[in-house]
């Protein structure tokens, strides 16, 4: 391959980072609803219930942003 062309394949470098950065954008955002409608509700099942549709929104939002992350230009 000449040293002109790049590489239109990621490396385990960028895979890696980039990775962390969506399952980092799934859960957080799921944790944090499920402990504070915990703790301000004292409710354990209301708490799952919030944390798993924040975590679904989450889903849409991180297939969306991978989309854009793991294509290399």
């Amino acid at each position: 391959m000449p040293d002109n062309e790049k590489s239109t394949k990621l490396t385990i470098q960028e895979i890696i980072l980039k990775g962390t950065i969506i399952a980092i954008i799934i859960t957080i955002p799921s944790l944090v609803a499920f402990v504070l409608t915990w703790v301000f509700l004292g409710d354990v099942i209301l708490g799952a219930f919030s944390g798993m549709i924040v975590n679904l929104i989450a889903l849409v939002f991180s297939w969306k942003i991978s989309k854009k992350l793991l294509v290399k230009k």
